[in-house]
């Protein structure tokens, strides 16, 4: 029996060896076929080249116009402030018995804003005015007796030393009602001083007691600023400060109400920070603006400088505060880009004057700059919305 069965597997291949032979057969005829399809394709014209150029690319374009100068409107702002400002206090101390203002009144030069307990003083006063009525009185009974001692000495009753003595009583009387008289004005000055007054018209902005409170000699009881004459100090460029004459009115703008202000003076010291100097402006109607507001003014410019106005999306920065931009120039049949290096000149908004590497006439990409590279083939595009006339520029100087 098992020899029979050995027989068998003698005669039977091996199904392994047969799906090899299968797999290598098909493997073989694969081969063939790929080996036909590429000799078929090499047989032929060869692999295909583009030969057409790239069309080129479609850029947005402004003329570039050149001009000798540019001449703008420069916009400087400042400060109103108080002309005046002060801190109010009593002169001598004691108890604050009134005060009469609170803040954000309105007062005017010379009113009452509070007083001091007087009571003390004024008992003081009436003790001094009974001194000087005592020194009177001793003055004249002096006076008197120096009459009564001449008449005497003259029919030889008293010698010369006796009216002698009568006088200097007499001089002593008066020294005394010098000085009783002195006390008393003294008083009267205290009993003036426990009264405080505004010293000009104006608003009082802080209040630091109230009644019952004591005051120390010169403490500070109000802030007080004028209201009727307010200045606007603003910062301008040295250039344009000389332009500017003392005495002469010009517009401000104070918020949306525009007012005239008298140039005061100038502080011909250059600020170190803002590189402006200082001007100041007396407002000639302070009742339409307030301490605290901004002011600006604007002054005409002149920059002798020949160049040209560009959008700022024409520009692209390279190094040192210089710019390049891309000109589009003809060449031959077709339109190439050309880099040029400009430098600005003066910025307002979202536009630059410049000058520099371009020429009058030249045509100047003012966008998609990251798509172009020098040299390269361009059809340029005039739809742009841009315009080169000049407007106002706004530059922010010292804020007083």
């Amino acid at each position: 029996m098992t020899e029979l069965a050995n027989n068998r597997l003698r005669q039977d291949p091996k199904p392994t060896a047969w799906k090899a032979l299968v797999f290598f057969l098909i493997v073989l005829c694969l081969g063939a076929v790929l080996a036909v399809f590429i000799w078929t394709q090499r047989s032929q014209d060869g692999p295909k080249i583009v030969s057409e150029a790239p069309l080129p690319l479609m850029v947005n374009v402004v003329d570039l116009t050149l001009q000798p100068s540019v001449e703008f409107n420069e916009k400087f702002t400042g400060l109103v402030n108080a002309r005046r400002s002060s801190g109010l206090g009593f002169t001598t101390g004691g108890m604050v018995q009134q005060l009469n203002a609170d803040i954000g009144d309105t007062v005017r030069q010379g009113q009452v804003l509070g007083q001091l307990d007087k009571s003390g003083l004024m008992a003081r006063r009436n003790t001094a005015r009974a001194s000087l009525a005592e020194v009177l009185a001793a003055y004249e009974l002096s006076a008197l007796t120096v009459e009564r001692q001449i008449a005497l000495a003259e029919r030889g009753h008293v010698s010369p030393q006796a009216i002698d003595t009568a006088r200097s009583a007499e001089q002593v009387a008066a020294a005394r009602i010098e000085a009783a008289a002195a006390r008393l004005d003294a008083l009267n000055v205290e009993l003036r001083f426990a009264e405080l007054k505004a010293p000009f018209n104006g608003v009082i902005t802080a209040r630091y007691l109230d009644e019952g409170a004591i005051a120390t000699p010169g403490q500070m009881v109000f802030q007080i600023v004028e209201s009727d004459q307010l200045e606007a100090r603003i910062g301008l460029t040295l250039e344009l400060a000389r332009t500017l004459e003392i005495g002469r009115s010009y517009q401000l703008q104070v918020g949306t109400s525009t007012v005239m202000a008298r140039l005061r003076a100038i502080n011909g010291v250059v600020e170190a920070r803002e590189r402006t100097v200082i001007c100041v402006f007396d407002v000639v109607d302070g009742a339409m603006v307030s301490a605290g507001q901004i002011a600006s003014i604007q002054l005409p410019q002149l920059i002798m400088e020949s160049g040209a106005w560009l959008p700022v999306s024409a520009l692209a920065e390279i190094e040192r505060g210089l710019w390049s931009v891309y000109i589009v120039r003809p060449q031959g049949d077709a339109w190439i880009v050309d880099p040029g290096v400009v430098e600005i000149v003066h910025a307002e908004g979202d536009r630059v004057y410049v000058r520099g590497g371009f020429r009058d006439g030249d045509m100047a990409v003012i966008d998609g700059l990251q798509r172009i590279s020098p040299g390269q083939s361009v059809t340029p595009s005039t739809g742009s919305s841009f315009s080169a006339n000049a407007s106002d520029s706004t530059i922010i100087g010292e804020q007083g």
